[in-house]
């Protein structure tokens, strides 16, 4: 796809809260007129557990608005195989839901059972039997029988359209292999694990997707899994080595003599560009990971430069620095973003690309990130970069500084078709978010430097900023945390960040509402208007905001309270949520029963024979994508209510994921345009390590 005939794929990721309806829902019933969701499976049988009523994204122009979302695809044969007893021929029901990778031994550990009352469901019904059990899937023995307590008196939970019941086996903690049945109906979950190290693998996936990301690197074996081999793409002429200034009036060629070379990078989602300040953002929260728990990063993820000494994700912070350092002009500008061409292999596109000029959010988001890159790489002892980026640091620093309002909308008005999505500064609040970005790169200047001209913009500009805590602002909240905890801070600011963190903790849209048991699903995000695009990513920071109280060692809240909230999160990413779907892209090989079959991305473009989608295509996408998520804001383009509308529009906007309560709005599709998968399925960077870092928190 050509770069100017890319969808705005990212138009509206930084949707705020203005306009958003909450919703609201009444009581309902349930019965025991059960349909399950897939097949028995016994130990001599692999048959793929797919629903026969899920139509391909391939038809959904052709389709009503009643489909019904994958909930199952081709599992790894240890999820869906047991031993030959009553519980392995039990039928895997997407009515009995749990994270799917499982559970470290200490955890609470909470399996939900759901009867859809609203939804695209709400035909089918569930009613747990008097008592459930959990069976130890290795030897077919019960090692815990319950009974299942309902949630909020049977009322329905507004946000899923659900009914919903909690069987809890917090008190099993002997590692093992199990599931969670329902013998009276003969009924189970899909297999799960109890383990200390079970995120291990899931981390090494999700985290290798930057790998995958990486533009102008060949993935070639063993580093790239078989299927997911490319060569290096965009280095052919006229692209990244020889990227010019992008120019509206001569999309074709740009402007001659402009060339730079701005090879390497990430990817920055399903669409190919890159942006500079979102990609600072990547390097901090990344930065961030790794100082939360440094435990959690070896040398083993198969990269290419694994086993060099250095932890794994310091190289490929590296890797995104060396395009980073390539963005910055010798004056100690940064260039706002740069244009890539799109095409399925990544390395087959041939179109130019281009770069816009210089903007002051561009700078000092990269001063913010040079600037903690140099303090973090400076105490592993990689002194060298560090210093050059604490020089670029700076540069940009004092660029910006100078320049304080030089302002780039990179896919509108003279750079119109630049790019896919807006990175700069609202218009409205322009002024406001230049000075917290510059405050923001002032806190790392002043950990890398202890220069007291950045101290004191620091001290002149919190505004109370930690008085409200929420997913929306957690990554400028970290910055704050991580500034109170430095040595040289300024004593009395350090306390009052941590005490109105703590207070703000304690609010109803946060450990009041975990006291409170707000959520059938255990993951309040303070109200379904918060279902926005990319809940997946507000899930992942609003558990990391819960275990910045022990990160950061701020308040006095029970510690095993924080970290079950924060788990919360996570367990419902991995499958604990009403699709009863891994929001991560083909994880089988973990042996998941159901996980992200098919997303938006250009590599793995709907209706690829080889990648579009797991069980169809050859390979499927490659693994660990984590996938926008639920958005009961989508809907097709507007060309298809127009007065031609595109044949691929169908006859209505698909349902789901339209018209859906919050959490069900949702479909594994990867339908572009004019239906606009993007809005659901899209793959981000931002939603990447958003998840790394939750999921980071829980692996040694």
């Amino acid at each position: 796809m050509s770069q100017s005939g890319f969808p705005l794929s990212k138009l509206f990721i930084g949707l705020t809260l203005t306009g958003l309806m909450t919703a609201c829902g009444g009581g309902g019933g349930g019965s025991n007129n059960v349909k399950p969701s897939s097949t028995p499976i016994t130990s001599a049988s692999t048959a793929p557990l797919t629903s026969s009523a899920t139509p391909s994204s391939s038809s959904l122009a052709q389709t009503s608005s009643s489909i019904i979302p994958v909930v199952s695809s081709t599992p790894a044969a240890n999820s869906s195989t047991a031993t030959a007893s009553s519980a392995g021929a039990a039928n895997i029901s997407n009515f009995i839901v749990v994270d799917q990778f499982g559970y470290l031994p200490d955890a609470q550990k909470v399996a939900i059972l759901r009867d859809p009352q609203d939804g695209y469901d709400k035909s089918r019904s569930y009613t747990p039997g008097a008592t459930l059990s959990l069976v130890d899937m290795n030897n077919g023995q019960v090692v815990l029988t319950a009974e299942a307590k309902v949630w909020n008196k049977g009322e329905v939970h507004s946000t899923s359209g659900d009914k919903v019941w909690r069987f809890d086996f917090s008190s099993i903690t002997t590692p093992g292999t199990y599931a969670v049945v329902d013998s009276s109906q003969n009924l189970r979950s899909p297999t799960f694990k109890i383990a200390a190290d079970i995120y291990k693998p899931v981390l090494k996936h999700a985290f290798r997707t930057f790998f995958y990301q990486r533009a102008g690197f060949a993935k070639k074996l063993p580093y790239a899994e078989m299927g997911w081999t490319d060569e290096a793409s965009h280095l052919k002429p006229g692209q990244d080595p020889e990227t010019r200034l992008y120019d509206v009036n001569n999309r074709a060629v740009g402007v001659a003599g402009s060339e730079k070379d701005l090879s390497g990078g990430w990817f920055d989602a399903g669409d190919y560009n890159k942006y500079t300040n979102w990609h600072a953002d990547y390097l901090i929260n990344l930065l961030h990971a790794y100082l939360e728990n440094p435990a959690a990063w070896g040398d083993d993820f198969n990269i290419p430069e694994s086993g060099n000494g250095v932890p794994d994700i310091i190289d490929e912070i590296k890797w995104g620095f060396d395009w980073l350092k390539k963005m910055q002009n010798s004056d100690g500008s940064v260039l706002s973003i740069q244009g890539l061409s799109h095409a399925s292999p990544p390395s087959s596109a041939t179109g130019r690309s281009f770069y816009g000029p210089a903007s002051t959010s561009a700078s000092l988001s990269t001063a913010a990130a040079f600037a903690l890159g140099s303090k973090v790489l400076g105490d592993l002892g990689i002194n060298d970069y560090a210093a050059d980026l604490k020089t670029r640091a700076t540069n940009a620093w004092t660029w910006a500084n100078a320049n304080p309002a030089v302002i780039v909308h990179n896919n509108s008005g003279i750079y119109e078709g630049l790019g896919a999505g807006d990175q700069e500064v609202s218009v409205k609040d322009q002024t406001i978010e230049l000075q917290r970005k510059k405050t923001r790169a002032a806190i790392y200047l002043f950990a890398a430097t202890g220069n007291a001209t950045y101290q004191s913009q620091v001290t002149g500009n919190y505004g109370n900023r930690a008085q409200w805590v929420d997913h929306w602002i957690e990554n400028e909240l970290v910055s704050w945390l991580y500034y109170a905890n430095l040595g040289g801070a300024d004593a009395t600011l350090a306390a009052n960040i941590k005490n109105q963190y703590a207070s703000a903790m304690t609010a109803n849209i946060n450990l009041g509402a975990i006291s409170a048991d707000s959520d059938a699903y255990r993951v309040s995000l303070g109200g379904d208007s918060n279902f926005t695009w990319g809940s997946n990513r507000s899930m992942s920071r609003k558990g990391t905001s819960f275990y910045n109280l022990i990160s950061y060692s701020v308040g006095s809240a029970n510690s095993d309270t924080v970290k079950n909230a924060a788990l919360g999160y996570l367990n419902y990413l991995h499958g604990t949520n009403p699709q009863g779907m891994v929001y991560l892209s083909n994880m089988y090989s973990l042996g998941v029963h159901s996980s992200v079959n098919e997303f938006y991305h250009t590599w793995f473009t709907n209706g690829s024979a080889l990648w579009d989608r797991v069980g169809t295509s050859t390979y499927g996408p490659a693994p660990g994508y984590l996938v926008g998520g639920p958005n009961p804001y989508y809907d097709w383009d507007g060309n298809c209510t127009s007065s031609s509308p595109n044949p691929g529009c169908g006859s209505a906007a698909p349902n789901p994921p339209k018209g859906q309560p919050a959490m069900k709005a949702y479909l594994d599709f990867n339908t572009s345009w004019p239906l606009n998968s993007w809005q659901i399925t899209e793959n981000h960077n931002d939603y990447q390590v958003a998840y790394l870092r939750l999921l980071s928190k829980f692996v040694n």
